[in-house]
């Protein structure tokens, strides 16, 4: 009988665990982030909000390991991730950039299959795993229809669409989404958000989004992390720790916090400024 192996997301779920302990980092010696510590829950859906410059890129591309810590870790598994080889870390990690750059000429179909490189090795070339892996993430974004087509000739949400389906095809665990509903309209930003729902109830991704939409953020986010100066004021669940003295903390903003008549999150309601 030919023994079955476990598929990364499941060899994860058995003990991954993603912890931020007293992390500074920054650029060109100056930091963004000053002792940030955090735990993303396993197999949640957790969103970081925050006002423009607080820092939450800066955190998503420490956690993926794309930025050095000047103090601090970040551990994956109780392993450091600076310490871990990259195309492993690929395997068990995927991150959407706020803002990438298709190669000139490459079709959907080929971008999207570059998600399945870490997957790839001289005694494991292209199989059929990796097609129905970029099939589906194709499928699941809506991008079959034009998979074919050159990514330069889509517009700006159909391009975003396709670097989604890329980071699906990776077929990681945790997914790092930095602002993933850029360029969507509404109807398309709750597509990707309930896919990303989906994901995280049906398969047990973990996922941490970048989002500013803070209703969005509510409605979805199963843990919530506030940022505000390179720090983390809040976390927790929505309906724990979002009131309007919280919202005034991180964005100098008068609002009402009401309960969303279609889902009973909290939702802001701002007041006259």
């Amino acid at each position: 009988m030919t023994e079955t192996l476990p598929s990364p997301i499941e060899t994860a779920l058995q003990h991954g665990r993603l912890i931020v302990d007293e992390l500074t980092t920054g650029y060109d010696g100056q930091p963004v982030l000053d002792h940030v510590s955090l735990h993303v829950p396993d197999g949640s859906f957790t969103v970081i909000i925050g006002p423009n410059g607080c820092g939450k890129s800066t955190l998503l591309k420490a956690m993926a390991g794309h930025l050095p810590a000047h103090a601090g870790e970040v551990r994956l598994d109780d392993q450091r991730v600076s310490g871990i080889r990259p195309k492993a870390l690929a395997r068990r990690l995927a991150l959407l950039p706020q803002s990438s750059t298709a190669p000139d000429g490459i079709t959907v179909v080929d971008l999207v299959s570059r998600g399945r490189f870490p997957h790839q090795s001289l005694l494991h070339q292209w199989s059929r795993d990796d097609e129905a892996a970029v099939t589906r993430a194709l499928e699941l974004t809506g991008c079959l229809e034009f998979a074919d087509r050159q990514v330069r000739s889509l517009s700006g949400g159909q391009r975003q669409r396709v670097w989604i389906a890329m980071v699906l095809a990776q077929d990681t665990p945790l997914m790092l989404l930095d602002e993933p509903t850029t360029f969507l309209d509404i109807t398309r930003q709750l597509d990707v958000l309930t896919l990303c729902r989906d994901l995280q109830r049906e398969r047990g991704v973990t996922l941490v989004a970048v989002l500013h939409d803070l209703n969005l953020a509510f409605r979805f986010a199963t843990h919530l992390v506030v940022m505000r100066d390179g720090s983390v004021i809040a976390e927790g669940a929505p309906a724990d720790i979002v009131t309007p003295e919280l919202v005034a903390d991180a964005f100098d903003l008068d609002a009402r916090v009401l309960p969303d008549p279609e889902t009973g999150a909290p939702m802001v309601i701002p007041r006259e400024r």
